[in-house]
């Protein structure tokens, strides 16, 4: 199997696995897929543990107002005050909440750069399954369900609305998105051998890239 390490920068990098008979094409859906899974999980974590110490998002338009409200609906019995005011405080019991921020560190540590250092190669299917753990465990943490606005749920749902925002500048479309190698962009009508040679043990170092902004800094081989 050829060995592709993405490397799009420092903190977006992982390994890929894949043929010298694969097309370009189906390598850039393949390494798109998996780069956007990774980002997804990574916002996940982020919000996920700020449900799992202050409850649901608050409403829209109650976003930053006094939590006096939250603080005597009755929801109280783990309140716990976001100062941020997104939240409405209304924490999970500390059991759940665990067991919620413990399937959300195993979803980062699967996803993260450091899986190229400890020579993992990342696959759909696993990220796949950190996604399905993380769904199972915020519905025995919140049995009732988030709110539609809540990021959690939205994310999980993949329903997030992020193009223009820094949270979404690093997600790739896969019919834009183009690799490149060696300072050269690596054609999709073409297999990966015809870049690469025959030689399934072949290791490179590759980026992907938005079309339009030209040629990434050159990478030297693995």
């Amino acid at each position: 199997m050829v060995l592709l390490h993405m490397k799009k920068s420092e903190e977006i990098q992982f390994l890929h696995e894949t043929t010298v008979e694969t097309s370009v094409k189906d390598v850039i859906k393949e390494m798109v897929e998996i780069n956007n899974l990774r980002l997804r999980l990574h916002r996940l974590k982020m919000e996920g543990d700020e449900l799992a110490e202050y409850g649901p998002a608050r409403e829209p338009s109650k976003v930053g107002l006094d939590s006096d409200e939250y603080k005597s609906d009755g929801q109280n019995q783990h309140f716990k005050e976001d100062q941020t005011g997104r939240r409405t405080g209304h924490a999970p019991i500390p059991e759940t909440a665990k067991v919620l921020k413990k399937t959300l560190a195993d979803a980062e540590a699967a996803a993260s750069k450091n899986q190229v250092k400890n020579k993992v190669v990342m696959r759909k299917k696993d990220l796949m399954e950190c996604l399905d753990n993380i769904r199972g465990a915020v519905m025995i943490t919140f049995p009732m369900g988030l709110p539609e606005w809540d990021n959690v749920r939205l994310a999980i749902e993949d329903k997030e609305e992020l193009e223009g925002s820094s949270l979404g500048q690093d997600i790739m479309d896969e019919d834009t998105a183009q690799l490149w190698w060696a300072g050269k962009q690596m054609m999709p009508e073409n297999k990966l051998k015809d870049h690469v040679g025959k030689n399934e043990k072949t290791k490179i170092i590759c980026k992907l890239q938005k079309k339009g902004q030209g040629a990434p800094v050159r990478e030297p081989t693995v």
